[in-house]
């Protein structure tokens, strides 16, 4: 079973959509573009809440 946590390798922040990405078994830069996208149409305030609890909840890849 897949276990998600936030990329130490392929991090640009804090891990949260390379760890997504990888989860996902997609490309981080096409999923980085489509979270700025998403981003844009939300006026920006819920996509950084998301990704602000994500990083809350979601542990780093290499801890327990």
């Amino acid at each position: 079973m897949k276990k998600l946590y936030r990329s130490a390798s392929d991090r640009k922040i804090a891990g949260v959509v390379g760890g997504l990405a990888e989860y996902l078994k997609v490309d981080a830069s096409l999923l980085r573009i489509l979270t700025i996208i998403l981003g844009f149409m939300t006026a920006f305030m819920p996509i950084f809440l998301v990704y602000f609890i994500w990083y809350l909840v979601v542990p780093e890849e290499g801890t327990k």
